[in-house]
């Protein structure tokens, strides 16, 4: 190629970037393996692009011989961006000269895993691989590692834990043998080894004793493996674990690395200080081991904060001998340490927290600041009293910075883990800040989400007890702690009874062992709880008499009407996995809560729950078979590894963002807020997962890095204290860096907060070590100290262990004169129902002892019943017996107290407060503590003083009886309906602070519906077009796989809306599809989010796909919008939305922005004129508001 640059400084003026020594010297090194150690904001990116430009330009090689490898496709995006734009600007690459006839190639920019994906599809007949094998996706990676486990013969005793939990490990450990190229049955031997090393070892501790344990259970679990990856082959599978390994295998091949030298002339190797044993082999088989390959590797070894999930740092360090020049000498090592990023002060506490790793990495130098920028950048640091103090701290820094003109998304709230996520969010939202939770691992903490996930566990697993804690404590069932204690009692009395009685039968005792059941470990509340629905009172349980403990009336009838509910969803576990979420949503009316309330967090609460359930159907796009068993084993990885499934990245909305610290890598805002910043947090005093200890753990001495990590040298009490030591301070260095990719991620301002008390710790926990260097680094004059409160006194107590229970954010706080009208409406139904039962004197009528699953009784007003099966008895079974309930001495016989509404429901708000109900400020009720129920007027009644009627006077109502008495409160609920009805003949509902496009497509065409539909939301059903959509997403996005897409809602999905009637429909679109003329371009993004303020409004939506055409101040836009219906029918409105929203999210006048449908079916393209514009758009809105007499306050709907 001739050369068309010559001289740096002319590289330049062409790039017009002023390089630095530094990357002057990275960029134009001659064609030679060197490494490249780059700090934190010192502009890798622009030095590899310049780098491939400067070899292009000088004609080193062509354009197509580079190639260049990163993790992510969003980075392997943005890299090919840089570098093509960069060829266009230095004028190496010509767009109007280009022949079309002989288009010139292009470097070839890619993602670790798919150039292995292409090495094996180009050479993997070589290993016997077939050329059809197919990649798995998460969902039928999930879905057959559970069918191995349930097809596996067994038995396995030493694999103890929960079905969903194998599931996990099984793909976990099946991960860390393909990273590290170890056999599983080298896995196998090697720990048979370790067992009979063991056995004569004196295993003095716990620890010690815990080493045979796992190592049985790893041997279990190997061979599970090797089923599994026998099910791989007979489905001719492959994921990316085997795309890594297998591909290593080919790179020991010599005509495999000779041809893909030759193809490649430069490589290119991004964040190298991520990549996995097996990735370094790969690489360096192919373009090292000597051969002098100019390959130039880019990392920071300061930063290499994923060793917990496979990557080694070592790689890094040791690349000059791995990839030597051709006679044997290491590569040539560079760095950049010019950071134009941060400000100076900022970068001064950088170094400071990262000294120790420049002492163990060879190559790595301080950061200094770009010059001008040494004053530049501020620090912040506090103290507070308690973690309530610290949440409110840091949302009144960040409501600060907003109003003063900051915007929210140049905020990020940095976590450690993400626990405080649902405080933060619920924070800022109260303090009118747009604030968005980034990743699963994030929603998994979130309530809303974590409540619809422990229903799905106690489904799948009768075992997931502290799931099922957490609905019992939860806000909807309100069990307390007595209640609690007793279901516990009783679980453990079902384990005894079933093992006693079972005790003389030889063929069950077969068949557990056979199984490898072992009784002593089913302890389940769940079946505890469906003995509620099984034993009514004075039957026989296991041969005896009900167990006799004194469960409160309020907890039997909840723990009964649970159960039912629990039953009825597990009935529907064999269908879809979308459908089965959908119908947990409906059966326990979160949905509906949520879509009800008109406060705002619930509105931040419904994205996060549909967030969610985007993930969900993305998940079951990839398979269509997944089960919701596979889908909690996916749920427990990314929750606890985000290992390749949380590849959520923040959205373009202008929110702040909330995320943990991992995922902040290669991010930047100019303000960074880190809370948490406290003892035993962060830094992180949990180590690493030990092998010693963990099944799922590959044992040191197999891996690839052994050499960089502690293992045990002695197999007594000293040796294992010593490991553990060793491991703390692995650790430690860990979250070095972990702390160093945080704070090294703003641009100008840095808060940093801890506190003394927890939310439930009873000793304090102090600023950590990162958060005393803060301070330390302000009061030497570079920051601010806001708040620095005193250590606590050594008697005083966590005052947060004294206030209510109910300290969170969840449910959300009810209108009090909405809740006082419910409830004084509850009191008058209660006193009609009195009135009713009672006799002339208005005494209660005697009736039968209740059973104890009577599913009757009125439920707490503050959340929604759940559904019953068939109608209620509308009375319930009264006594009047007041006197104290004496529980030691209870019998079935004894006559109970009622079921009645806890204090909490029967007592106006202004009272509750006086009596000290346990009651929070976010509306959560306690349940009732004591043996008995509340005593209700009747009762009361019956106390000395008053009239008591002989029991033999009263007699129960016949059934005859209660059904007239039934039929005549129906006609009364009717005809008092139809009174209110005429009374309140108009009603204005609200627009809510939130529209989505859809909601304001309705508005301009029946606003009266969608005031409907605001005003009583009903959960959408399962619906198999919305399923068909799913599917027809999944192909779309194997289309265009190169683009990252979003995981989507069904009803988001393209053809979700469509007719599509059956499977061949659904083929028949897909061919319909590829012959219009967007199946052979690129889109710049598909299902593109936005969001748009009208009128007081935020309308959000996401566009089907956006073409670009031309670049920078030039560049133009065309949105698409899919219809794939029969009818044609298509709004306009639709697209001017769009339009509006892509031209001011982009920047871009509404004018550089087309907009057209396409019927998929036909080919037709639909491109309406004449849409409407902003002020359009807007008097749509306000419109509303001006029509009504007199004008409202707020913006309303319809009527």
């Amino acid at each position: 190629m001739p050369a068309l640059i010559t001289d740096p400084e002319q590289l330049k003026e062409l790039l017009g970037i002023p390089f630095t020594p530094e990357q002057t010297a990275c960029i134009t090194a001659p064609p030679a393996p060197q490494v490249i150690v780059a700090g934190a904001g010192s502009g890798k990116t622009t030095v590899m692009a310049a780098r491939v430009v400067w070899l292009v330009g000088t004609g080193q090689v062509a354009p197509e011989q580079v190639l260049g490898l990163t993790f992510t496709n969003k980075a392997a995006g943005e890299l090919a961006e840089r570098v093509r734009k960069a060829l266009v600007k230095a004028g190496v690459t010509d767009p109007d000269a280009i022949d079309p006839d002989n288009p010139p190639g292009e470097p070839v920019i890619s993602t670790y895993h798919a150039f292995a994906g292409r090495l094996l599809t180009d050479h993997g007949l070589r290993i016997g691989l077939e050329p059809t094998s197919r990649l798995l996706a998460d969902a039928t990676r999930y879905q057959l590692a559970a069918r191995v486990l349930r097809e596996a013969p067994g038995p396995y005793p030493a694999l103890t834990r929960s079905f969903a939990d194998l599931v996990s490990d099984l793909l976990t450990l099946d991960s860390e043998l393909a990273e590290h190229l170890v056999r599983p049955e080298d896995l196998r031997t090697w720990d048979a080894g370790l067992l009979n090393t063991l056995a004569g070892a004196k295993l003095s501790n716990a620890d010690l004793r815990k080493v045979p344990e796992t190592a049985a259970a790893r041997r279990e679990l190997a061979g599970l493996v090797l089923r599994y990856r026998a099910a791989k082959r007979e489905r001719d599978l492959l994921d990316f674990g085997d795309q890594i390994a297998l591909s290593a295998s080919l790179a020991g091949i010599p005509e495999v690395g000779r041809l893909l030298r030759d193809e490649f002339r430069v490589v290119l190797l991004d964040e190298y200080q991520d990549t996995s044993v097996a990735q370094r082999v790969l690489l360096a088989g192919l373009f090292g081991g000597g051969t002098g390959h100019p390959v130039t590797a880019v990392g920071d070894p300061c930063q290499a904060i994923y060793g917990w999930r496979g990557a080694s740092v070592a790689n890094l360090d040791d690349f000059p001998e791995h990839f030597a020049h051709a006679d044997g000498s290491p590569a040539t090592r560079r760095a950049l340490s010019e950071n134009r990023r941060s400000g100076g002060r900022l970068l001064d506490l950088a170094n400071g927290l990262a000294e120790p790793l420049r002492a163990m990495h060879a190559g790595v130098e301080a950061l200094r600041p770009a010059p001008g920028a040494e004053q530049d950048g501020t620090v912040r640091c506090a103290l507070l009293r308690t973690h309530a103090e610290e949440m409110d701290w840091i949302a009144d820094s960040v409501a600060h910075l907003v109003r003063t003109g900051t915007a929210p998304g140049e905020i990020a709230v940095l976590c450690r883990t993400a626990t405080d996520f649902a405080e933060i969010q619920g924070a800022l939202v109260a303090r009118d800040i747009p604030v968005e939770v980034v990743g699963l691992s994030g929603l998994l903490h979130l309530p809303e989400v974590a409540d619809l996930v422990a229903v799905c566990e106690v489904l799948q697993d009768p075992g997931a007890n502290a799931s099922l804690v957490r609905l019992l404590t939860g806000p909807r069932w309100r069990i307390g702690p007595r209640d609690l204690a007793l279901l516990g009692r009783r679980a453990r009395l079902l384990v005894t009874h079933a093992r006693v009685g079972d005790a003389d039968d030889p063929d069950r005792r077969l068949a557990e062992a056979v199984e490898g059941v072992d009784p002593a470990e089913v302890i389940s509340l769940a079946d505890a709880l469906d003995t509620f629905l099984e034993l009514p009172l004075g039957t026989e349980q296991f041969g005896q008499q009900d167990d006799g403990l004194p469960f409160s009336p309020d907890a039997r009838v909840r723990f009964a009407r649970l159960a039912t509910e629990l039953r009825e969803l597990r009935r529907a576990l064999s269908d879809p996995l979308m459908d089965v979420l959908y119908r947990v949503l409906a059966v326990t009316g979160l949905e509906v809560e949520l879509s009800a309330s008109p406060h705002a967090l619930a509105a931040r609460r419904r994205e996060t729950l549909s967030n969610f359930l985007d993930v969900a159907a993305s998940f079951a796009a990839g398979d269509q078979e997944a089960t919701l068993l596979a889908f909690l084993g996916f749920l427990r990885t990314a929750a606890q590894y985000e290992k390749g499934l949380d590849n959520a990245l923040p959205g373009g909305e202008n929110t702040v963002k909330v995320l943990t610290a991992h995922k902040s890598k290669g991010l930047e805002w100019d303000v960074v807020a880190v809370p948490g910043l406290v003892k035993g947090t962060f830094p992180s005093s949990q180590g690493r997962e030990k092998w010693t200890a963990q099944a799922k753990v590959l044992p040191h001495a197999l891996r690839g890095d052994r050499e960089t990590l502690p293992d045990v040298e002695a197999w007594d009490s000293r040796g294992m204290k010593a490991f553990h030591e060793a491991m703390k301070e692995h650790q430690h260095t860990e979250e070095l860096r972990l702390g160093y990719v945080t704070f090294t991620r703003p641009r100008s301002l840095l808060l940093g907060s801890g506190h003394w008390w927890g939310p439930n710790q009873k000793k304090p926990r102090g600023p950590s070590d990162f958060l005393q260097d803060l301070y330390d680094h302000c009061a030497a004059g570079q920051g601010e100290i806001e708040v620095w409160a005193d250590e606590p006194a050594e008697d005083e107590e966590n005052p947060a262990l004294h206030t209510a229970s109910a300290d969170q954010v969840w449910p959300l706080p009810l209108d009090e004169a909405a809740l006082a009208r419910r409830r004084a409406a509850a009191e008058t139904v209660l006193a009609h129902l009195d009135a009713l039962t009672g006799d002339a004197d208005g005494h209660p009528s005697s009736v039968h002892p209740p059973a104890a699953h009577d599913p009757s009784g009125h439920e707490d007003p503050d959340w929604p019943p759940p559904p019953e099966d068939e109608e209620p008895d509308p009375y319930e079974d009264d006594f009047p017996d007041g006197d104290s309930a004496d529980w030691d001495s209870w019998s079935p016989d004894r006559p109970t107290v009622p079921h009645q509404a806890a204090p909490a429901e029967r007592t106006p708000p202004r009272a509750r407060d006086q009596e000290g109900a346990p009651a929070s400020e976010h509306g959560r009720a306690a349940a009732p503590e004591h043996g008995r129920a509340p005593e209700p007027e009747h009762v009361r009644a019956l106390e000395p003083g008053h009239a008591r009627v002989p029991d033999h006077d009263r007699a129960p109502l016949t059934p005859e009886e209660a059904r007239a008495i039934a039929s005549w409160d129906r006609d009364l609920d009717a005809l008092t309906g139809e009174l209110l009805r005429a009374r309140q003949a108009v009603t204005d509902v609200p627009l809510p602070a939130t529209l989505s496009a859809t909601q304001l497509m309705r508005l301009a065409e029946d606003p009266d519906g969608l005031a409907q539909e605001l005003a009583r939301p009903m959960p959408r059903p399962p619906q198999p077009a919305a399923r068909r959509g799913t599917r027809f997403h999944a192909w779309v996005e194997a289309r265009f796989e190169e683009l990252t897409l979003p995981m989507l809602e069904p009803d988001e999905l393209p053809g979700s809306d469509a007719e599509i009637a059956d499977e061949r429909d659904l083929e028949a679109l897909k061919e319909a599809f590829e012959r219009t003329e967007y199946a052979h371009r690129t889109p710049y993004r598909v299902e593109a989010p936005f969001q748009l303020a009208l009128a007081g409004r935020v309308v959000r939506g996401r566009i089907d796909a956006v073409y670009r055409t031309g670049h920078g101040d030039e560049a133009t836009y065309e949105i698409v919008d899919w219809k794939t219906s029969r009818t044609r029918l298509a709004d306009p409105l639709q697209l001017a939305i769009y339009r509006i929203g892509w031209a001011e999210q982009q920047g871009v006048p509404p004018e550089a922005v087309t907009v057209a449908f396409v019927h998929v079916r036909t080919g037709e393209i639909e491109r309406p004129e004449g849409l409407p514009d902003r002020a359009a758009l807007e008097k749509l809105i306000v419109g509303q508001a001006e029509c009504d007499e007199p004008p409202a306050e707020d913006v309303g709907a319809g009527r």
